[in-house]
């Protein structure tokens, strides 16, 4: 376990790094690309109910993603991270763009229901999930993923999976740095459906 720990440490300095010298003209421009390879993808045009990240400034930008999710009527929810030492992670629905500009910033500088935000639906206790779109650090081809290391979408993945309406489509959103050759994985890392990335064609 410390050695798949020590090499996933130094997998996420590498990606991290790539990421960083990336311009922010670049990240939004391939934000743009995958964004509209989201939209015409059977699974999200189908999905009715769907939970999206809300990106941070190394990660796929999701605005716009947000916005058709509303403009298509689709239920949209976002993850609500439990921030003491656990890696509980519940999502919740939000309502509208309006909404999401008023969510409170965390420590990660990324908004988020308030923790006394009782009002909100669950995704899991109100009909489930039908796609969710994935955050991480690193991707393979092979579906596996490198998270930063909370385990929060791991563990709620296999809430999911005990859940009536079964495990959702879990679609990865990157940039083409993101993508490694192969990520090392344990049990507890739960594998992705597919990564959605500006390919060469």
């Amino acid at each position: 376990m410390a050695a798949l720990r020590a090499v996933k440490q130094s997998l996420r300095k590498e990606v991290k790094r790539k990421l960083s010298a990336l311009s922010h003209e670049e990240k939004m421009r391939q934000s743009a690309v995958v964004s509209q390879k989201l939209l015409n993808h059977p699974k999200y045009v189908a999905c009715k109910r769907i939970a999206v990240f809300l990106s941070m400034h190394d990660e796929v930008c999701t605005e716009e993603i947000i916005k058709d999710v509303f403009k298509e009527g689709k239920s949209c929810f976002i993850p609500k991270y439990h921030s003491t030492g656990s890696s509980h992670m519940d999502m919740l629905q939000l309502t509208n763009l309006q909404d999401m500009q008023q969510l409170p910033l965390t420590t990660w500088n990324i908004r988020q229901p308030a923790d006394d935000d009782a009002s909100r639906l669950e995704a899991l206790s109100s009909g489930g999930l039908d796609l969710i779109l994935m955050p991480g650090l690193g991707f393979d081809l092979a579906g596996r993923r490198l998270g930063r290391g909370k385990g929060f979408y791991d563990s709620y993945l296999e809430r999911c999976s005990r859940h009536p309406g079964g495990k959702p489509y879990t679609l990865a959103l990157a940039f083409k740095e993101q993508l490694c050759e192969e990520i090392p994985v344990d049990d507890n890392d739960v594998l992705i459906n597919e990564v959605l990335y500006e390919d060469e064609q």
